[in-house]
């Protein structure tokens, strides 16, 4: 089972056969430190919206319901769709999802098992920086991902930026705070939409082999860097790595648009820290206690 640690899975309901999923797009209050909270744009609620999780050969209709106060759409990251299914209007013939109206996307999953993402695919600048993604994964028919070894634990994170605007550099301060999606001087950088010490720790067992899925969204890398194990990388973009070909590391670096997965044997106990290893990126607001891009996986015995 695909965990996305602080998000819900999506829910779906079979009619026909088809698994139905509703997305719904509109104005999100993400709590991404204790009393700080940020206004952007989200699905169903929350800053990335919600992990689609389907399998291969899957027929799926997606309802996107817009209530936002623009047009908008949904591009579905990676995967091979029909033209119209594609969701950037004007330059495919996939139609815009005016305010107050929805679409249903429908298509056959035909990819592999692979790590892929879900945005907005209209007015980008705008709207993808205020948040709009999510994580779209497929698995097997027997519940497994790409060709490798049974997994215990399935994690996927989604890594996003922010700007936001109103909070004093170096200051962390209760309240609520527009993103500014036009700034490149991002301030808060995200994990599932939470900044450490708010984002979940994932605890496993001694032995335990898992799975890291790592997507990005937005304007910057991030080189993400695991204490205590070495992670072998498996899959690049949702397709799988030929044995052969995949390295051994304990730094794996995800550009915008990328998806990487990794896994390791948690053979060494402890609290271990995950984390992007540009400086900026461990910070909250330029604030000295770590934060920001970070989490812990813990090893039990």
């Amino acid at each position: 089972m695909v965990e996305s640690p602080d998000l819900p899975l999506a829910p779906y309901r079979l009619e026909n056969g088809i698994k139905c999923f509703e997305l719904v797009a509109e104005p999100v209050l993400q709590e991404v430190l204790p009393e700080i909270y940020m206004q952007g744009y989200g699905y169903n609620g929350s800053i990335p919206g919600p992990t689609i999780v389907v399998e291969t050969g899957d027929w799926v209709r997606i309802r996107v319901v817009n209530r936002l106060p623009e047009a908008t759409s949904v591009h579905w990251h990676g995967l091979d769709v029909p033209n119209t299914m594609d969701g950037v209007p004007y330059i495919e013939p996939s139609p815009l999802i005016e305010p107050g109206y929805g679409m249903d996307y429908t298509f056959q999953i035909i990819n592999p098992p692979g790590t892929h993402m879900y945005h907005s695919h209209y007015h980008t600048i705008r709207q993808e920086m205020l948040g709009l993604g999510g994580l779209f994964i497929i698995l097997g028919k027997q519940g497994q991902g790409q060709g490798q070894r049974h997994n215990q634990r399935d994690i996927a994170y989604m890594l996003q930026e922010f700007h936001l605007s109103g909070l004093p550099k170096g200051e962390l301060r209760p309240g609520t705070y527009t993103i500014d999606p036009l700034s490149d001087g991002f301030n808060f950088f995200t994990m599932n939409g939470r900044c450490f010490p708010n984002t979940s720790p994932v605890q496993v067992r001694l032995g335990d082999r898992v799975r890291i899925r790592l997507a990005v969204l937005g304007m910057q890398g991030h080189p993400m860097h695991l204490h205590g194990v070495q992670m072998l990388e498996t899959a690049y973009d949702g397709n799988e790595v030929p044995p052969t070909r995949q390295l051994l590391r304990n730094t794996v670096f995800i550009a915008p648009g990328e998806t990487r997965d990794v896994q390791f044997d948690a053979w060494n106990p402890g609290h271990w820290p995950f984390h992007c290893h540009i400086p900026h990126h461990t910070s909250n607001n330029f604030t000295l206690p770590i934060g920001g891009m970070f989490t812990t996986i813990q090893v039990a015995r």
